[in-house]
């Protein structure tokens, strides 16, 4: 867990009143949402990454009149070349743009996390851990 008490005997005692305990789980929570976030990034990345390889694969085509296969869902639907680079084009643009709104999303986050970090170290001191786990 991302905020636990430390183990071992504290150096000052100091009492949890419940909204302390509260900042403790908000903190907890938006932790684990910003690592639900940033996982979210990696793989509309990947599939960025992913639709960008196709582009470039299909500007190597030299037959202009080929059908292209281009999935949408679960069916191929075949699509001029030129058609199926225009559509490319928009799924690129449209996931830059999910990737752009969660990245705000995780930077809201962390302005969050930063706030609860300083209030809930200004109050506990060393008593406390807020660091994520390296493991």
């Amino acid at each position: 867990m991302a905020a636990t008490m430390k183990k071992g005997v504290a150096a000052e005692d100091v009492n949890v009143t419940f909204e302390d305990q509260q900042k403790i789980n908000k903190f907890a929570r938006n932790t684990n949402r910003m690592s639900e976030l940033k996982d979210e990034i990696e793989a509309k990345k990947k599939s960025l990454q992913n639709l960008e390889d196709a582009s470039d694969d299909l500007m190597m085509c030299e037959d202009d009149a080929m059908l292209i296969p281009y999935q949408i869902g679960d069916v191929f639907i075949s699509h001029s070349q030129e058609e199926t680079q225009e559509m490319l084009e928009a799924a690129k643009e449209a996931l830059q743009d999910e990737i752009k709104a969660l990245e705000g999303r995780v930077s809201s986050i962390q302005g969050v996390l930063g706030d609860l970090k300083v209030q809930l170290y200004a109050k506990f001191g060393n008593n406390i851990n807020l660091e994520a786990d390296e493991s």
